[in-house]
């Protein structure tokens, strides 16, 4: 699998370890640096996002994948994934949308596995 295709597959399976509540694959494809930034632009640490899908604060039902764009720069990556999502966040009701995330990606020397760094850009499309 080339770089693009294991970009691609690591925000798929971010997706599906939301859905699942997979704490495991959550650690393995977020880097320790992750930040998400949500849509209205509050920030959550790594162990804070992960604790809140875990916690049911965050309830990701669905995820389906429009389109995925890699760019591969040596070492990083930047990912844009447009994707559908159903979810119920902070505790309103179950909505679906149309989100555009822009994630930087860091090869780790160590394994030369890709992590999610950070989210450059989320927003509702």
């Amino acid at each position: 699998m080339n770089d693009k295709e294991q970009i691609i597959q690591l925000y798929k399976e971010m997706y599906s370890a939301m859905v699942n509540k997979d704490r495991a694959a959550l650690e393995r494809v977020h880097d320790d640096s992750f930040v998400l930034v949500h849509m209205t632009g509050m920030r959550q640490p790594k162990e804070v996002y992960i604790r809140s899908i875990m916690d049911g604060t965050l309830n990701y039902y669905a995820a389906s994948h429009e389109d995925m764009q890699a760019e591969v720069h040596g070492e990083t990556a930047v990912l844009t994934g447009r994707s559908k999502v159903t979810a119920a966040v902070f505790g309103g009701g179950k909505h679906t949308w149309r989100l555009q995330l822009r994630f930087q990606l860091v090869k780790k020397m160590a394994n030369g596995a890709l992590h999610l760094r950070a989210p450059l850009h989320t927003e509702v499309i």
